[in-house]
């Protein structure tokens, strides 16, 4: 390895792989009842993915892993770590960072599996960052990736509204210049609001103060008001609190990447901290809430589209179950 004295980090590749089949709000009006202006006004969502049943963490996860490689020159065998933020892996044993790591001949690299929720892979991003920065590794993989669809209640329009299945990977490597990389990272949990987003598979898993609603075991039980609420709040304290810590004024950040939940909570965000609309990224309307693979989505199709400025901040930010809440300001 490198020498860690005075050395950044570089998104050195992105990639992503979703399902082919697409369900769109018209589609969950035939089973459930909503409707497409329904949907879409309360969360900007229009569409999401749906794995076929050959499709799953490990197939998506290693497919957009094998992307990112591809587009950073890097074979499987170099990588010194693979991180797979996810919570709906088939197995927990193996982990699906394991599993992958055959798949591309990571035959030596460190392999783990990290449960954040929807803060995943920012948690796997911040954590990647300080291992290369202060010499413990030279390029770690980092994978969010979901197949939410298959926990959730197709009859509870609460959850089967929200969510849709893909992953979206990165491979950081070490830079010789210090300015790359991280320069603001926080990661937060509040175990207190488990409650609001929990996925029970047995009766002991349901809280006595959960009757709302009749509960079916093993799938994921929202409850969507309190998420909102919080939300909202932790959205606008992230970014606000990193460009305090940076010094960076509104205009001068590229692009901010918010995990894409529900688009209100997002807007709400560009209005109280006044974004410039054009450069908060938004997805959501064809995706729908994909968790951990979220943000790793984003970030793959703004590089794809040639759409990330060298030497230009980053800002982004994410919430999820647990509850938990990452941010990080990433300078390209």
């Amino acid at each position: 390895m490198t020498e860690a004295f005075g050395r950044g980090v570089r998104i050195a590749g992105t990639g992503r792989a979703v399902p082919a089949h697409v369900v769109t709000n018209h589609d969950l009006a035939k089973i459930v009842d909503t409707s497409d202006e329904w949907i879409a006004q309360r969360t900007g969502i229009r569409a999401r993915h749906k794995a076929a049943d050959h499709e799953t963490v490990f197939s998506l996860g290693r497919d957009a892993l094998l992307k990112a490689l591809d587009r950073a020159g890097i074979k499987g065998e170099e990588l010194d770590m693979i991180i797979v933020a996810s919570v709906s892996g088939e197995m927990l044993c193996p982990s699906t960072a394991a599993r992958i790591g055959e798949a591309v001949g990571a035959n030596d690299a460190a392999v783990f599996d990290l449960a954040a929720a929807c803060s995943g892979f920012l948690y796997g991003m911040n954590l990647a960052d300080t291992m290369i920065r202060c010499g413990r590794a030279d390029r770690i993989a980092i994978i969010g990736v979901e197949v939410l669809t298959r926990l959730v209640d197709w009859s509870d329009r609460t959850v089967s509204i929200i969510f849709g299945d893909g992953a979206g990977a990165a491979v950081l490597v070490a830079d010789p210049d210090p300015r790359k990389g991280c320069v603001h990272q926080t990661m937060h949990g509040d175990g207190r609001l488990w409650r609001t987003l929990y996925h029970p598979k047995v009766p002991r898993d349901v809280p006595d103060n959960d009757t709302a609603n009749p509960i079916r075991l093993g799938y994921l039980r929202m409850h969507g008001r309190e998420i909102y609420k919080f939300a909202v709040t932790r959205f606008q304290q992230a970014i606000h609190e990193a460009l305090e810590r940076t010094g960076l004024k509104v205009d001068e950040v590229q692009h901010y990447i918010c995990h894409q939940s529900n688009q209100r909570i997002i807007e709400s965000a560009i209005e109280k901290l006044r974004l410039p609309p054009e450069r908060v990224y938004v997805n959501i309307d064809r995706y729908g809430n994909t968790s951990a693979a979220s943000i790793p989505i984003c970030l793959d199709e703004l590089f794809e589209a040639g759409r990330v400025e060298s030497g230009k901040p980053i800002v982004l930010v994410a919430f999820g179950a647990g509850v938990t809440w990452a941010s990080c300001v990433w300078n390209t």
